[in-house]
């Protein structure tokens, strides 16, 4: 039996890939584990009583493309928080989490072919895994753009030939990035916009940690576009409740661009989604309109920063993020690349962090992440400044 090739040269999976690098016991103190990016801050307490006072919707069909009162919900949230008017039942969908609408929307909005050549689509590296493979999903080529400290953890395209910017059809950007924490400026987002109207191609902004920051909160792709006047299908945005909400297993997410991407985006939907079930599209819809959460679980992650800055005080490149809560830490030279660290610090204090280099694709000889390692900020405060300190103490000095 034949199976396909289009996705056998695919580097193996970030965490079955760790648990066999640390598959050793520790021998320092009580396990920390800072290597998923799974949100243990409290959800919304409320959100059980509205999904039980909807629970006789699980006995229903849900809409495909999310149900009005959600969708309206998304809407309002969309033009409160970046200015832009959206009509909802045009523009915007609701998705089983941003994975799948990442996924899918190569699958309904990548041409066979872009003038008679093979497709490309563009991905910064470090980069979240789902965008290579719905690249090769689709048969395009996936090009991978390093986003290193020279950049500013963003990638670069403009720097890449004319000629394989004119096949591109899809352009990935997640801001602020996973795992480096970076958020594209003004100026980077037009820049990025002129370049895909100039060679035709949709920008997929990945933007799942918008809502956790320092300082100000970080512009969004549709909102740069609005404010230029470009054209509304040139950019698809996604955004989910898993970070900003702490809901990662309710499933919620959506995607928002002009009318006729949209109307691709739920032709495909209609045959291939999961919609969301009623009582939790309900319990969405209150959660996308309730701002006061939002406010305390960024207060709750800015005084996990201000732990960070006060634990790596005077340590080059080890200050919290501008957002998101991943710390991108670079290994020094005398412990080797991400994995010798990450041995390290699990064999002799018990922390357990990831490498950069699962996140990360080998271009040739070279990986951007090999020599970095990735930081969850996700547990409880007294437990992430334990970790913190075991991981400077063992890996900084």
């Amino acid at each position: 039996m034949q199976f396909p090739q289009r996705f056998s040269n695919l580097p193996e999976y970030a965490f079955p890939r760790l648990r066999r690098l640390l598959d050793v016991h520790p021998s320092g103190g009580t396990p920390v584990h800072m290597t998923i990016g799974e949100p243990r801050h409290a959800f919304p307490a409320w959100i059980t009583d509205i999904i039980a006072e909807n629970a006789a919707g699980f006995g229903k069909y849900p809409p495909n493309e999310g149900a009005a009162e959600l969708l309206g919900a998304i809407g309002d949230w969309i033009g409160t928080r970046y200015g832009v008017p959206v009509d909802a039942d045009r523009q915007v969908m609701a998705l089983n989490g941003t994975r799948e609408g990442l996924f899918n929307a190569a699958i309904a909005l990548c041409a066979e072919a872009k003038g008679s050549a093979r497709p490309v689509v563009l991905t910064p590296n470090p980069f979240y895994q789902v965008y290579a493979v719905a690249a090769l999903a689709v048969a395009a080529e996936p090009i991978y753009v390093p986003a290193t400290a020279e950049t500013g953890f963003l990638p670069d395209y403009a720097a890449l030939p004319p000629a394989v910017l004119d096949r591109c059809a899809i352009a990935y950007l997640c801001s602020p990035s996973n795992p480096q924490g970076a958020v594209a400026s003004r100026a980077y987002w037009e820049a990025l916009i002129r370049l895909a109207e100039k060679h035709d191609f949709r920008i997929f902004a990945d933007e799942c940690y918008s809502e956790i920051y320092r300082g100000d909160a970080p512009l969004g792709a549709m909102q740069v576009a609005h404010e230029m006047g470009a054209d509304p299908e040139r950019v698809v945005i996604f955004h989910s409740l898993s970070k900003r909400s702490n809901l990662p297993g309710l499933r919620s997410g959506f995607a928002a661009a002009g009318p006729q991407t949209m109307t691709a985006l739920r032709q495909l939907r209609a045959y291939s989604g999961a919609p969301l079930p009623l009582p939790l599209q309900m319990a969405a819809a209150a959660v996308w309109r309730d701002e006061d959460h939002v406010r305390e679980n960024r207060a709750l992650y800015q005084r996990k920063f201000d732990i960070v800055d006060r634990v790596f005080d005077g340590i080059d490149g080890c200050g919290a993020p501008d957002a998101g809560f991943f710390l991108w830490l670079p290994v020094p030279d005398s412990i080797g690349d991400g994995e010798a660290a990450a041995v390290k610090l699990w064999r002799e204090t018990g922390v357990r962090v990831l490498p950069g280099a699962y996140l990360s694709r080998d271009v040739g000889t070279e990986n951007p992440g090999r020599d970095y390692i990735r930081v969850a900020l996700v547990a409880e405060e007294d437990e992430m400044q334990r970790g913190l300190e075991r991981l400077r103490d063992c890996i900084f000095r």
